[in-house]
């Protein structure tokens, strides 16, 4: 009789996956194992769960310790008893057969390369615009699921065509340092998921290979978005410590943009600590910066940082330090300025200010925006902070214990929403 893997599902919780999640994460590292994409689904992870499959294949294995970051046997897997006389089974023979096919069937499964193939700078354009439009998927709000799938494909075929050809340095490096934006962007989509362990598993990749690439620009996006998932999961001094990191890079001391998103960083994560004085200091300290910023062609990911976006991160750090007035002020700004693309960020930034409202008692007012926010979302999934903002404004809303009718039938009406 199978028994359950209660490590394996403990895992999952660990990192808010669900079962579909799981397959789709372990085929996309298929494909960047092999150079084809995998065919696992939820059916396999129930039976995983269930203890029907007790060791999977070595392949999926693999693959599965890489999303997961775990060892098989600490997933709760067993291995099969190796029969030592067998040469198949020995495991440094099993290892070479595993590269050698792996390494031919990355060959096979990119069109147009062969082993002997060279990538050039034109390659680099086409994975290039592939991930411009993955940004443009996530900025107008279709959802955070296809968006992070999109940017983990991505890169597992910028990886899967590295493997399968030759390069210059220079066309190295510039690969290692897309698909460590293409990863942080992955982790930006499983921020906006509200699933910041998942990030964190995509930005560990991205480090990687922003190493690689030996580029302190691909190092700074993946440290913006290490502070994103420190704060969503509440370690706030980690949060401080990421924007420490951020002020004080090169990049940082080049360009005053992104020393003044550092400094930004650094003030929301200083107002969750309660740090007051440093805090509206490293406001002050962000907004000198921004003052300073010149009109110049920067990378597509930190476009988002313009003056709206300053006034949306002021208002985070206002509300954290129980200004709402100040923050609602901010909000309004942003609204008036956001480009008309950023559709998730647009539905986001209302929400927090049906939010703001709730917390200065304008009651209707909140009900009206909450409404305006989610109306503005192609779907309620697509982005599960604007959810669970407007969820805090219904609950801000039930604990003001207001019986007018406007503000009973929002809170019956949100929640089917939320």
């Amino acid at each position: 009789m199978p028994q359950p893997n209660h490590l394996l599902a403990t895992r999952l919780a660990d990192l808010s996956l669900k079962q579909a999640e799981l397959a789709r994460l372990v085929n996309a590292e298929i494909e960047l194992l092999t150079g084809r994409v995998g065919s696992v689904t939820d059916a396999d992870v129930r039976r995983w769960l269930r203890g029907q499959t007790r060791w999977p294949q070595d392949r999926i294995r693999l693959c599965l310790e890489r999303v997961l970051g775990t060892r098989a046997e600490d997933l709760g897997f067993v291995p099969r008893k190796r029969r030592t006389e067998s040469p198949e089974e020995d495991p440094v023979h099993r290892r070479t057969f595993s590269f050698a096919v792996g390494i031919s069937v990355v060959a096979a499964g990119v069109p147009g390369l062969t082993p002997s193939s060279r990538l050039g700078i034109n390659d680099v354009r086409r994975f290039h615009q592939d991930y411009v439009a993955v940004l443009r998927h996530d900025n107008a709000g279709r959802g955070f699921a296809r968006a992070e799938t999109l940017a983990v494909e991505l890169a597992a075929r910028i990886q899967s065509a590295m493997a399968a050809s030759t390069s210059s340095a220079r066309v190295q490096n510039m690969l290692y340092r897309l698909s460590a934006e293409v990863m942080s962007s992955a982790a930006f989509a499983s921020i906006d998921a509200s699933a910041p362990r998942r990030a964190r598993a995509h930005l560990d990749q991205a480090l990687a290979l922003a190493g690689l690439a030996r580029d302190g620009e691909a190092l700074y996006h993946v440290w913006n978005h290490m502070t994103l998932a420190s704060s969503q999961r509440e370690n706030h001094a980690e949060a401080v410590a990421g924007a420490e990191v951020m002020k004080r890079s090169s990049i940082a001391r080049r360009d005053p943009l992104y020393a003044s998103l550092g400094h930004m960083r650094n003030a929301n994560g200083l107002a969750r600590m309660r740090r007051r004085s440093e805090a509206v200091r490293a406001l002050s300290d962000a907004e000198r910066a921004f003052a300073r910023v010149a009109d110049q062609q920067r990378p597509e990911w930190v476009r988002f940082y313009d003056g709206s976006e300053v006034d949306a991160l002021s208002s985070f750090m206002w509300a954290a330090l129980g200004e709402h007035g100040k923050s609602e002020y901010c909000l309004h700004r942003t609204l008036a300025a956001i480009p008309e693309g950023m559709i998730r960020n647009k539905a986001l930034y209302t929400a927090h200010l049906s939010l703001a409202q709730a917390r200065q008692d304008e009651l209707e007012l909140a009900c009206a925006t909450g409404r305006q926010a989610l109306g503005m979302l192609p779907t309620l999934s697509s982005s599960r902070r604007t959810t669970k903002t407007v969820a805090a404004t219904r609950k801000a809303l039930v604990d003001s214990g207001s019986k007018a009718p406007e503000i009973t039938e929002w809170i019956e009406e949100s929640g089917q929403w939320i």
